[in-house]
């Protein structure tokens, strides 16, 4: 499979919240296929599936080379006060901002034979896990910002070649 190209800020697919997926089809196994095709690019920690257009819930993450995905991830488990953590965004080309993240993170899914998994780490994996969720949530992580730098990140944003 492709990767596919991913969604940009402004694109109402990015806000919407991500339907669970109730049924593995081959419509699921071929997205989770695209998915981790296209997290594998150079440079990608995470991909959600609202990022390439479709909106249930599923993310593929890679970590250090660990490539996998989830399907129907919900945060069961974090840990640590939240720490300020550059963060960007496929979705928001170019733009780092400092981002409250907490330092460890659990999710709760289950794989493409409906078995029960869980994924969880510190450092970058746990920053993932977290940002990938949010986007199934309809959530970017300029959301999370603080108020100077949400103010700064959003001029970046009109300001790009992109927007």
């Amino acid at each position: 499979m492709p990767e596919r190209p991913i969604r940009l800020f402004g694109d109402p697919v990015l806000k919407t919240v991500s339907a669970p997926v109730e049924q593995i089809d081959d419509r699921v196994r071929s997205l989770v296929a695209d998915l981790v095709d296209s997290v594998r690019l150079p440079g990608r920690a995470g991909v959600a599936a609202s990022q390439i257009g479709v909106n249930l819930r599923v993310f593929s993450y890679n970590i250090d080379g660990d490539v996998g995905y989830v399907i129907n991830p919900e945060i069961v488990e974090v840990t640590g006060d939240r720490e300020l953590i550059d963060e960007g965004c496929l979705s928001v080309p170019g733009l780092w901002h400092k981002t409250p993240r907490h330092p460890f993170a659990r999710v709760r899914g289950i794989d493409l034979d409906g078995n029960e998994i869980e994924v969880s780490g510190t450092g970058l994996m746990a920053q993932a896990l977290q940002h990938e969720t949010d986007h199934l949530d309809g959530i970017l992580y300029l959301d999370r910002l603080e108020k100077d730098e949400r103010r700064a990140a959003m001029k970046e944003v009109r300001e790009s070649d992109w927007f």
